[in-house]
């Protein structure tokens, strides 16, 4: 028998926990930043075209890379069929708000602020392979299948997710989402049942958004990020790019649910469990992206060709080598040495710090994959009003998509968490007949 009996809630005490109302000064924020954000850009559009779209290009990657790995971490507790998370796993569900508006703004960066952004369209790549990779339809072909597979991937995930409470508790949710809610609910059954069928689809969707994330966000990668230099290549930029993705989503989830654990006043329901979970998750993945930037760095430098060393070189004078330096200080070292004892995972503001610290890191790395190769040895490190404002922009924008989510849906996973079969997901049961499956299968 168990030390600890796990205390389940009602729904009723979820719901009346996770439904407190969202203060309008929130809402009202990310509006303000998001009309500063869109003036800024369009002012420099006639003062510094390129400045505008270089510092629109930086956000776009951070913001987009962080809101899709975010929503793999999801898909993965499906895939391991994870019951820690289950109480605070609805917050990183709402990063899928913001990928179809990011397939709209990949639109706008790869017509409209082509020229501005892609050295390609106005030089020429150095090797015949590259001028054919390179070329402005086949690119485009490959980013927009390759994100709006995993948007699709990503939005019927999520959707499969939100049904199930949705259709045991309709009310938990804003007004102007009731209509959706409705239609959402159409067709729902026997409780038991809609979990098992909803379990056994979650688990085809999880592997084919792990493949699609894993193949799209490489090409990505290599294409919007990586081919800002014509001249550089490395394969192993794809696995670092969208792990620093992966380390992003997981230090904004952090913040997020120490914010929500406070505004809610969640704290039966939010842990110091989940939080020791959360710094456990988040250092050991700051330990990963530092192992994979010393290997590719490594590998650059005893292999020494020219087409490879120029790139960390560029990165290691002025006036880039501050943001370098600062960048692998804020992402690696301080998360890393700072979140090495479990009192700093679970204290809340040492735990709140180094995940900020990380964030703000994670941002320059973003920066530095952009600026330099576009600017290279530049006199003066191009980093101002545009780039603050456009930042400013893009917050408020993912912010507002990300609050329409959490107003519009239950905050919890009401049915893992209080339904009476919720545990018979951990044996595979066939939706139709019932019965378990058996283990191969």
């Amino acid at each position: 028998m168990s030390l600890h009996p796990e205390r389940v809630p009602t729904r009723e005490e979820i719901v009346r926990a996770y439904t407190k109302p969202i203060p309008g000064w929130v809402g009202f924020t990310c509006l303000a930043f998001a009309a500063i954000g869109i003036l800024g850009f369009v002012g420099g559009l006639f003062a510094d075209a390129d400045r505008a779209w270089r510092a629109y290009h930086v956000c776009w990657l951070y913001f987009t890379s962080l809101s899709s790995a975010g929503v793999l971490f999801v898909a993965v507790q499906r895939i391991t069929t994870a019951r820690w998370s289950r109480s605070i796993i609805r917050f990183m569900e709402g990063y899928v708000a913001f990928l179809p508006v990011a397939f709209v703004m990949l639109l706008l960066s790869v017509f409209a602020g082509r020229n501005h952004i892609f050295p390609w369209t106005h030089e020429a790549p150095p090797v015949q392979e590259k001028v054919t990779y390179f070329n402005g339809s086949f690119l485009a072909a490959r980013v927009f299948i390759a994100l709006g597979i995993i948007t699709v991937l990503s939005v019927w995930y999520i959707y499969t997710c939100v049904r199930l409470d949705v259709g045991l508790v309709p009310e938990a949710g804003a007004k102007w989402a009731a209509g959706l809610r409705a239609r959402m609910r159409r067709g729902y059954g026997d409780e038991r049942r809609e979990l098992h069928s909803t379990h056994s689809l979650q688990g085809k969707l999880a592997v084919f958004l792990t493949i699609a994330f894993g193949y799209g966000w490489t090409i990505l990668a290599f294409d919007l990020s990586m081919g800002l230099s014509l001249h550089f290549q490395s394969t192993l930029y794809g696995w670092w790019f969208f792990m620093g993705a992966w380390l992003c989503s997981l230090t904004l989830f952090t913040l997020l649910v120490l914010a929500w654990r406070r505004f809610l006043g969640a704290d039966d329901l939010i842990t110091e469990t989940h939080f020791h979970d959360l710094g456990k998750l988040c250092f050991a993945f700051t330990a990963f992206w530092g192992y994979l930037t010393f290997s590719q760095f490594l590998i650059i430098w005893y292999g020494n060709l020219g087409e490879e060393t120029h790139w960390p070189r560029l990165r290691l004078t002025e006036p880039w080598v501050h943001f370098s330096v600062s960048a692998v200080m804020l992402v690696f070292f301080a998360p890393f040495f700072g979140l090495l004892s479990r009192a700093a995972k679970v204290y809340r503001p040492t735990l709140a710090l180094f995940t900020i610290l990380s964030l703000v890191g994670m941002f320059l790395v973003r920066y530095l994959e952009v600026y330099p190769s576009l600017y290279g040895e530049a006199a003066s490190n191009p980093f101002g009003i545009y780039e603050v404002a456009v930042l400013l922009g893009f917050t408020g924008i993912w912010g507002g998509c990300y609050l329409a989510f959490m107003n519009a849906f239950p905050r919890m996973r009401v049915m893992l968490i209080t339904s009476p079969y919720r545990d018979e997901v951990q044996v595979p049961v066939d939706a139709k007949t019932m019965k378990p499956l058996p283990a191969h299968e």
